[in-house]
């Protein structure tokens, strides 16, 4: 009885004493400046002259540095120095080699040189691939096959290195992008612009071909006629003509650098088949590194002990001061020590972990959304009572992002610039109500576009003067789609009177082009198929998967199809080159969908493409607009609207959707966040005492009964 005693006690008392039964993380990382976080995909390419997507810049984005970054806290989006001394000064020059004043018209411009000058004493992170002995002499550059034996990943060398940053080092990355090999995403463009770019592939593609496999080929030897390193700390680009947005690329990591030595490093036999590769370890200059990559796991990244240095900015909005943002200013850079990502692939364990505190932040799934996110009368979204009494903070943000559903301009009933079909298009646009759409599959998260110029970018119209008048009006202060009778009037003028066509008789019948048909995808395909319902056109579901999407969309077979795009840069030309003539997706391969053309917003476009942002560009960008709404090309959609959550614990939160190297920024109160853990996760004891209680009960019957048979054995 006394050995059951002392059990029963183990067991329903001295949890406590031990720390948190659910913990994810070890108990050593209490109280510990960490991040945490989740991802739900795995990254495929951490090299930047590769690297494309949201899921990749959440890591690439605070390890590698480009000389421009865009201000944490300005609005509209600004760009700013980062590596670079100051904003790259831009000279014009003429077909005959002479310098130009600025306000030279854009066709007398041949050329335009960038020159960037970027700080002394900045230095990369500890990296085996700098590592060198007393001579002088890299370490790890000529490796045995004995040697590549015995590693199994890059923690393995034992000596690292560093080196200081300089202007050849980004010189080095724009010659990777123009390396065939390496199929940077952008190179396509880039070779519009950079003088020899083209040229440069094209040397290195024959160089590699008379190359064996897994041989380094050095591009410092290779000459790019548009790049030229001025001295130790500077470097020029030369691009044909004016092109304003060529700045906002030198924000992004594919201009980042990367040391010729690196390079040499990876390109050595052997590493690649153990994944040692710069696609998966990468090196920069950034504020952290990547100390841990399993992205079956988890991803880790620390502080960069070599960090240069930077300070929280002292200016931002006029609202950023009582909210807090500016409580930070001029400190120093990062806030964490480190920030550890756990892969979650599932939405539902990753938000009860939130809620337990053991994320700092979160998205809000489909599932978990009247959860968190309740609608007052005038719409606006707001936390529930729940997430207020924890103290979670709701950050919205409509982001730099447009679906539409477009129709192609080539088909012979929707497509071309006849009054037949365009009637056609504004009746839809108008049936087609993506309000709804935003309430049903959104839970209200988007705003209803107006035209292809997302809120947040230069040339979009808030309020009445910025409604698209061919499908809404202005009604009590706010946009509303126009009434279904007025989508039928037009039918009929298009020659469809309740979707009849009036030339044959018979109904109209359309087909839209998706991708796949799981249970979501079939009941918003459902809701498609009621809204052309509504005007008596029949519309037939082509469903297929994305490679034959893709190629109906190539050869121009589409007719109907949903759409997407999230800017690049905030530039209107990121946005209207997806309606460019030129840029047709069946004729040319290029982004604009829909295959739309009209020669004058064509020719407006190629007026406004290389403008800075002014009243005039800003007149031109509003006949573009009109003309765009005129044709309907697009039924506009929708731009999202990004919804996190933070815990009490977190600050400095502002949503940027330009800047991905924001990690830095973020401040955690590590004290704050065990204190809530505690409080929301205390294991509930009592079951267990019930159960033990039960059981000693259960057991006394049986200890007596033993007793007495003892009892009577020695009588």
């Amino acid at each position: 009885m006394h050995r059951l005693a002392v059990l029963l006690f183990c067991v329903s008392f001295s949890p406590a004493s031990l720390g948190l039964w659910n913990n994810p993380y070890p108990d050593s990382q209490t109280n510990e400046n960490i991040l945490y976080s989740s991802f739900s995909e795995r990254p495929k390419h951490l090299d930047p002259v590769r690297s494309y997507s949201a899921g990749e810049y959440a890591f690439i984005a605070q390890i590698y540095e480009p000389p421009l970054q865009y201000h944490y806290l300005r609005r509209p989006y600004t760009l700013v120095p980062l590596t670079a001394v100051n904003m790259p000064r831009v000279t014009y020059i003429g077909a005959d080699g002479s310098r130009l004043p600025h306000d030279t018209p854009v066709i007398d411009i041949a050329f335009s040189d960038y020159e960037i000058q970027i700080q002394p004493g900045i230095r990369y992170q500890p990296h085996p691939a700098l590592a060198k002995n007393v001579q002088d002499q890299f370490l790890y550059h000529s490796l045995s096959t004995e040697q590549v034996n015995q590693v199994h990943e890059l923690s393995d060398f034992k000596e690292t290195g560093a080196r200081e940053l300089v202007a050849a080092d980004y010189a080095y990355q724009i010659k990777r992008m123009a390396n065939p090999r390496l199929h940077s995403p952008i190179a396509g463009v880039m070779a519009q612009y950079i003088v020899g770019f083209a040229e440069l592939g094209e040397q290195i593609e024959t160089a590699l071909s008379e190359l064996e496999d897994g041989v380094f080929l050095d591009l410092r030897q290779f000459r790019l006629a548009g790049v030229s390193v001025v001295d130790r700390y500077t470097y020029q680009i030369r691009i044909r003509g004016k092109y304003p947005q060529f700045l906002y690329w030198q924000a992004m990591p594919f201009f980042a650098p990367i040391p010729w030595e690196v390079e040499r490093f990876y390109a050595q036999p052997g590493l690649k088949e153990k994944n040692i590769t710069l696609d998966w370890y990468p090196i920069g200059t950034g504020p952290f590194m990547l100390t841990e990559n399993n992205p079956n796991l988890r991803m880790v990244m620390a502080r960069n002990p070599n960090f240069h240095g930077e300070h929280y900015p002292v200016a931002g909005e006029e609202a950023d001061h009582s909210k807090g943002l500016l409580a930070d200013k001029r400190k120093p850079m990062p806030f964490v020590d480190r920030a550890v990502y756990s892969l979650e692939k599932e939405s539902i364990p990753r938000w009860n972990k939130f809620l337990q505190g053991f994320y700092d932040n979160s998205g809000i799934a489909s599932d978990s959304f009247d959860q968190a996110i309740q609608f007052n009368p005038q719409g606006e979204a707001a936390l529930t009572a729940e997430m207020s009494d924890r103290g979670i903070r709701l950050s919205t943000a409509v982001a730099t992002s447009i679906y539409y559903m477009g129709f192609n301009y080539l088909h012979p009933v929707l497509g071309g610039n006849g009054e037949r079909a365009r009637k056609l298009r504004q009746a839809i646009s108008i049936a087609v109500d993506f309000e709804e759409f935003i309430s049903i599959f959104r839970n209200g998260r988007g705003v209803a576009a107006q035209g292809p110029i997302p809120p947040g970018i230069f040339g979009h119209h808030p309020g009445q003067s910025g409604i698209n008048p061919y499908v809404y009006d202005w009604v009590d202060g706010r946009p509303q789609r126009k009434p279904l009778g007025i989508a039928k009037k037009l039918l009929r003028e298009a020659g469809y009177p309740d979707g009849i066509d009036n030339r044959t008789g018979k109904s109209l019948v359309l087909h839209f082009e998706a991708i796949g048909a799981g249970p979501d995808e079939k009941a918003r395909l459902n809701w498609i198929r009621k809204q052309f319902k509504k005007l008596g056109i029949q519309l037939i579901v082509r469903a297929t998967d994305y490679n034959r999407f893709r190629e109906k969309m190539l050869k121009g077979k589409s007719e109907i199809f949903l759409w997407g795009w999230n800017a690049d840069y905030p530039d209107p030309e990121n946005f209207l080159f997806l309606l460019y003539g030129p840029n047709s997706k069946a004729k040319k391969n290029g982004e604009n969908a829909s295959n739309y053309t009209n020669p004058e917003f064509d020719r407006l476009f190629e007026q406004i493409k290389n403008m800075e942002n002014n009243a005039k560009r800003k007149r031109l960008l509003d006949q573009m607009v009109t003309i765009a709404r005129r044709d309907a090309p697009w039924m506009w959609g929708f731009h999202p609207k990004d919804f996190s959550l933070y815990h009490t614990w977190v600050r400095n939160t502002k949503p940027n959707l330009m800047a991905n190297n924001t990690l830095k920024y973020v401040h955690i109160d590590p004290k704050l966040r065990t204190t809530r853990r505690q409080d929301w996760n205390q294991p509930t004891l009592w079951p267990l005492g019930l159960i033990g209680g039960l059981l000693g009960i259960s057991i006394i019957p049986a200890i007596i009964s033993f007793r007495r048979r003892e009892k009577s054995t020695a009588l």
